[in-house]
């Protein structure tokens, strides 16, 4: 349920009866002060504007040919034209117990679901995962989340770097190490391993040369190579697998689809371009130049295919993957969860995919851009040493700061459940920290914010699921057994269950945007909300009336549902006591 799209859907209808362009849109969204209706519609002023007529005088005509339904209670012009809507209680209660009655809590799947690719984590397989990897694999994951939930088809897609000079180096060095030790005791620290090798890259005589060859071996499809590069990856991914299970991230290992994954196309893309005349020879490279992403001075913006050596690029994978995804994977939409620092060259692989006709104009590539984590200094966030600081370990201190933390608040829990809790609360704040932040924007890591209960923080809205439920043990209650009708008497009802029937409309809107701290902000109202009728409508309490109890209970377990569903979303787990 969308209760703006319903709304949008009948005041546009109204606006055309009275007259007015389609292309005039109503401007439907929630009211932003209390007193001024639920929601507004605002559309009649642009409308009056563009036909030279009275905003009030054309509010008021677009009321008279509006149908309110058993929905819209009433609607008052306010100002130069504004339409404030109030909604009816008992529409709002029927939706309520509808929700109630429903698994997915009133949200029907989509009516035209879509292909979804989504590009995410892509962690390079020479080195372990570092905090770099953090935004893109839990933004990205939120996203595949929701819009699976949404009943679209999700196609993840893990763009591992697996391929590249730098292979040679790592060989050479590992098959000197198998001679006395096993890959996955010579693999046990990879960022151990890429230094030993780098070492030897630098300063051994003969090393680099050995490294080079192993490279062409490799390019070259040497059998032995190959199978020591498959050891390589095969360890190398089970590292990154360790810190997908650890981050509750939906990544498997069919996700994977890595860089080396295309290079039989990459001679074929590239001849085709030259065919095509979209590349040319430009001192020994081969170059396709943008037009359409020209500078001030006109000059075209230069993407290389091809190095002088005959070497690809990443531009060149790219416009592969591109094309595998529409016309193999059937993409109707494709999202590429980057950093920021990457627009230029996403831009330029969008704009030359367009030109050479790669995928249809029918399907959305779309940049879903991350800023960087910092530390306290506003630098990027490094260990005290200035050195890269390694996902698990950053996931490490999570869950012991917050066992430690857990176990401080209640002394009376045992290891094992200080343990679970701490291991959700801390893996939960680190992702909540990072979702909850608009992710085109910088965000500074602080242990102590992310893991306060206070606040928009993942440990409030999981302690508020872990409240909302126990009040139903003290009741000595199950949600499966209450019944009766669903009351809205006092303003802190009414105000929770519009909350609560915004969950559909917010859903639709993270889809939409790609925006994941919208549902981050939502939940922490949800929550507020849930607190001010918790303290005003006390549903235990002697001197309430039965009726009063069934239906306030209810609210109280659509909240808890509605907070672990929302939470599911974001891939954060709820506890049933903490």
């Amino acid at each position: 349920m969308n209760i703006r799209q319903l709304l949008t859907d009948k005041f546009q209808a109204a606006m055309l009866a009275a007259g007015i362009p389609a292309d005039c849109g109503p401007i439907v969204a929630p009211a932003k002060k209390a007193g001024f209706g639920d929601y507004q519609a605002n559309g009649a002023m642009g409308a009056a504007k563009r036909m030279g007529t009275n905003p009030r005088e054309l509010a008021a005509k677009i009321l008279e040919h509006l149908d309110t339904g058993d929905m819209i209670e009433k609607v008052e012009i306010a100002g130069p034209g504004f339409l404030n809507i109030h909604l009816s209680e008992a529409w709002l209660a029927d939706r309520l117990k509808a929700a109630e009655a429903d698994a997915r809590l009133g949200i029907a799947p989509v009516a035209e679901p879509q292909s979804v690719v989504i590009d995410y984590s892509h962690p390079n397989l020479a080195k372990e995962m570092h905090v770099g990897h953090l935004r893109t694999t839990i933004i990205g994951d939120a996203l595949a989340r929701l819009l699976e939930f949404q009943g679209h088809k999700v196609i993840r897609q893990n763009h591992m770097g697996d391929w590249g000079t730098q292979f040679g180096m790592l060989l050479a060095h590992l098959s000197d190490k198998l001679e006395n030790s096993d890959a996955e005791v010579a693999l046990a620290d990879l960022e151990a391993f890429y230094r030993e090798a780098k070492v030897r890259f630098d300063d051994e005589d003969g090393f680099a040369d050995r490294a080079r060859e192993y490279v062409v071996k490799l390019q070259g499809g040497d059998p032995e190579c190959l199978k020591l590069w498959q050891r390589f990856i095969d360890v190398s991914i089970s590292h990154s697998e360790e810190i997908y299970a650890k981050l509750n991230v939906t990544l498997k290992h069919g996700d994977i689809y890595a860089e080396s994954r295309y290079n039989e196309d990459l001679p074929v893309l590239v001849k085709e371009l030259l065919d095509r005349g979209i590349a040319v020879q430009d001192q020994g490279a081969i170059v396709v130049f943008l037009e359409e992403m020209a500078d001030k001075e006109g000059n075209p913006s230069p993407m290389i295919i091809q190095k002088k050596g005959g070497g690809y690029l990443y531009s060149t994978t790219d416009l592969a993957a591109i094309r595998y995804r529409a016309n193999k994977l059937h993409a109707d939409r494709i999202l590429y969860v980057v950093d920021a620092r990457q627009s230029l060259h996403l831009q330029q692989a969008f704009t030359a995919s367009r030109k050479a006709g790669f995928l249809p104009e029918s399907v959305s590539l779309e940049h879903c851009a991350f800023g960087t984590m910092m530390g306290d200094d506003g630098k990027p966030f490094k260990t005290r040493t200035g050195g890269t600081v390694k996902l698990a370990a950053l996931l490490d201190e999570a869950i012991e700061r917050a066992q430690k933390l857990v176990a401080d608040k209640n002394p009376e829990l045992s290891a094992d459940e200080c343990a679970q809790i701490g291991r959700a609360v801390g893996i939960g704040a680190v992702k909540y920290a990072d979702l909850s932040k608009t992710r085109t924007n910088d965000y500074v890591f602080n242990w102590d914010s992310m893991l306060s209960f206070e606040g928009n923080t993942a440990p409030y809205l999981q302690y508020a699921y872990t409240r909302v439920r126990s009040i139903f043990r003290r009741a000595g209650i199950e949600p499966s057994e209450l019944s009766g009708e669903i009351k809205l008497d006092t303003a802190e009802e009414r105000n929770l269950a519009i909350k609560l029937c915004q969950f559909g409309e917010v859903l639709d809107q993270v889809a939409k945007d790609t925006f994941p701290h919208v549902l981050c902000s939502y939940l922490y109202d949800l929550a507020s909300a849930y607190m001010a009728f918790y303290e005003a409508c006390p549903g235990l309490k002697e001197g309430v009336s039965e009726e009063q109890k069934q239906s306030r209970l209810q609210l109280c377990d659509l909240v808890a549902r509605t907070l672990a569903g929302g939470l599911d979303l974001l891939g954060i787990e709820v506890l049933e006591k903490m």
